[in-house]
């Protein structure tokens, strides 16, 4: 069984197509946007509608603590322990409608 932040990183990779980023090259307490893996707002968007899709969860664009939920891997894995609702699909992370 996967490891939430194994999930995570997947589906990271599959929402922005890292095609050459294994799970391995992302630091999970390295930030996600800019000196990081270098994510900008749109990618956070793109980001936040696969964790909906994935988990159910809910994040408003604009909210200070949605910015600190994606500030890494871990802050992120942190949030959607805490709010997860079961996955709508048991379609492996890549296959997602």
């Amino acid at each position: 069984m996967q490891t939430l932040e194994a999930e995570i990183k997947e589906l990271i990779i599959s929402t922005m197509a890292l095609e050459d980023t294994t799970p391995d090259d992302i630091d999970s307490a390295a930030p996600l946007f800019n000196e990081g893996l270098g994510l900008d707002s749109i990618d956070a968007l793109e980001l936040g509608l696969a964790l909906h899709k994935r988990y159910g969860l809910t994040l408003s664009a604009d909210s200070e603590a949605t910015r600190r939920h994606f500030s890494s891997v871990q802050a992120l894995c942190a949030f959607v322990a805490a709010n997860r609702h079961q996955p709508q699909s048991s379609l492996p992370v890549g296959q997602l409608a």
